[in-house]
């Protein structure tokens, strides 16, 4: 069973997220020849006062 764990910014609604796990368990299905509810996605909702990139908070950015 494949397992996702995806983190992402805060803010997104729950209908995006919807929407991506959709996608992403119809891609892994097709890909991976497997049924729906062998797919588990993990989303973790992170601040961007706790993400950096380059070195720079995210929250920092413009």
């Amino acid at each position: 069973m494949p397992t996702m764990h995806i983190e992402l910014f805060e803010g997104r609604s729950p209908e995006k997220k919807r929407e991506l796990v959709e996608a992403l368990t119809k891609e892994t299905c097709r890909v991976l020849e497997c049924e729906p509810g062998a797919v588990d996605i993990i989303l973790t909702d992170v601040k961007r006062e706790n993400w950096a990139t380059g070195g720079v908070m995210w929250s920092e950015r413009d």
